[in-house]
């Protein structure tokens, strides 16, 4: 039996709806000495990563610790600071072709949510991008203290676009993500760019 077309669809933020241009990290690590990668690599240790999306501590916290570890052993803290800084001014880059579908799906009826594992930055982020309003929800990771793929984030995303999950596509650029969504019962497919558009339509029901 064929699974009833979708009347929500929740979508990720980073790697999805907003692209990262590597070349940016990639100058201020060139310009301030820094091994190239460090700066992502260091961001994204889960022990470094996982308080910042539940809520425990400050996008800006977080920044310090980086800075931090950018110093240790015998670094130049002012230096660190100032290259960590100058990263973190840069916010990305809006799929354009990506929001122009979200509009339309919203024109034809579908409740659209950006779901996303976020810091306190995502209201600044979304203004500085001008994506304020264009989401019926948007569920933070951040606001909720849970964070994807808990089976708990999606329940929640789920009532956040008064949607049941069975009639609720989930759009993620990561596997384990969308295995969550799947074991939360939602419908769920992994992002590999414009060409999913096409499935997302015909998955939806509008």
């Amino acid at each position: 039996m064929s699974r009833e077309r979708a009347k929500a669809l929740l979508v990720d933020f980073d790697g999805v709806l907003r692209r990262w241009d590597p070349a940016v990290a990639a100058g201020v690590e060139q310009r301030y000495g820094l091994a190239g990668g460090v700066l992502l690599e260091i961001a994204m240790q889960w022990g470094r990563l996982q308080p910042v999306l539940t809520g425990q501590v400050s996008h800006a916290d977080w920044m310090t610790s980086v800075a931090d570890a950018l110093t240790e052993p015998a670094g130049d803290a002012e230096r660190a600071r100032a290259a960590v800084e100058e990263w973190q001014s840069y916010r990305g880059e809006v799929d354009s072709d990506l929001l122009d579908f979200l509009r339309d799906a919203r024109a034809g009826g579908i409740r659209v949510g950006l779901a996303t594992n976020a810091t306190d930055r995502l209201e600044d982020d979304l203004a500085a991008l001008d994506l304020a309003g264009e989401f019926d929800a948007v569920v933070s990771s951040y606001r909720l203290g849970v964070n994807k793929p808990a089976k708990e984030y999606f329940q929640a995303a789920c009532q956040a676009v008064a949607t049941p999950p069975g009639r609720v596509l989930f759009i993620d650029d990561e596997d384990w993500s969308v295995r969550g969504a799947r074991a939360a019962g939602l419908s769920a497919h992994r992002w590999t760019g414009h060409g999913d558009l096409r499935y997302m339509r015909a998955a939806l029901d509008y």
